[in-house]
């Protein structure tokens, strides 16, 4: 059975990235905030920062079908096409601690980052 555009494109969401519960559950919360419960989590890589690329996560309710949409945990993900080759593999968690607390991504397709950790090349 020959396989749609839409399961390949699913397919390739799965692959390229994961976010964790913790992660999710973080987010569920930002999304009850927003009281929109339509919105979902983007994940892009734009131009930028100082080792060339740069992470954006933000809440948005623009999803287009260039886009590839996933749900994870109870929430949509969306990743635009673009960045999908940069994104291939990584982790978003939620940490916590006396030194931080924020998102933080996991992703072994980057080549290298800068010590602030929110950009990469």
């Amino acid at each position: 059975m020959a396989q749609t555009t839409q399961e390949a494109d699913e397919q390739t969401a799965q692959k390229t990235i994961r976010l964790t519960e913790t992660a999710a559950g973080e987010v569920q919360k930002l999304i009850t905030e927003e009281g929109r419960p339509e919105i979902a989590l983007r994940i892009a890589v734009q131009p930028g920062g100082c080792s060339g690329l740069r992470y954006a996560m933000y809440l948005d309710d623009q999803v287009s079908e260039k886009d590839l949409l996933e749900e994870q945990f109870g929430v949509k993900v969306v990743v635009d096409k673009m960045s999908i080759p940069y994104l291939t593999q990584a982790t978003i968690d939620w940490v916590d601690s006396l030194e931080a607390s924020g998102f933080t991504i996991d992703n072994p397709a980057a080549q290298s980052s800068c010590a602030c950790g929110h950009s990469f090349h």
